[in-house]
């Protein structure tokens, strides 16, 4: 099936767009600019709506790309985002390779957040694909979380939790590059609209949407 059947313009022009959007922080309206240039005519609220309706399809269609390999560490940490001009808090996963193994949006940073992130992160991996150590900063909420993880069986009883500060280094990085991406935006008008951009973040080129 095309996800593109009828739409004005060739699919390999939208998700040209939408991957350029999420990947380098640039506003709807410089992407039009660029678009132009290149002979293509669209309005900067077209590509804000194919920006809403295919990069959430693309994420779910490309998750093969970025599924955890066996027995690897997961780096685990929190940044700030502003939503409808509130901070809200950006849960993420990298594995050691810097590739995005998930993330999850909160209004809030404790260990129910925590939780639910991690169990999301964990869900649907097989035994073979949950990582046998997690790395996170000395915040006590995600040992709350992973001990209830254990309890309930969602992650290996004999998972290691390390936190140890230098072991974060790389994801702590990657906060900095996605906050570079998201200043041009100047925040987020929704939710909605944050988590699409963080799951535009990971999209690699593709056109298997086709």
């Amino acid at each position: 099936m095309n996800l593109f059947k009828h739409r004005h313009f060739q699919y390999n022009i939208i998700i040209w767009a939408i991957r350029w959007y999420c990947k380098y922080g640039i506003s709807y309206r410089e992407l039009k600019e660029m678009l132009y240039e290149r002979g293509v005519t669209v309005d900067h609220s077209t590509i804000y709506r194919w920006v809403q309706k295919y990069a959430p399809l693309m994420e779910e269609r490309l998750k093969w790309h970025w599924r955890p390999k066996s027995g690897i560490s997961w780096q685990v940490d929190e940044t700030y985002i502003k939503v409808k001009g509130k901070w809200v808090y950006l849960y993420r996963a990298i594995d050691k390779e810097g590739n995005t193994i998930d993330f999850y949006l909160s209004t809030r940073r404790n260990a129910k957040a925590a939780y639910r992130f991690l169990s999301k992160a964990l869900r649907g991996l097989k035994d073979w694909q949950k990582p046998s150590t997690i790395n996170t900063d000395k915040a006590p909420s995600y040992g709350v979380a992973i001990k209830k993880l254990k309890n309930e069986g969602k992650c290996p009883e004999d998972l290691e939790h390390r936190q140890v500060k230098y072991l974060n280094n790389r994801i702590e990085a990657d906060h900095g590059k996605l906050k570079r991406l998201i200043i041009p935006v100047r925040g987020f008008k929704s939710m909605k609209t944050a988590y699409t951009q963080s799951e535009g973040q990971a999209l690699p080129q593709s056109k298997v949407l086709k």
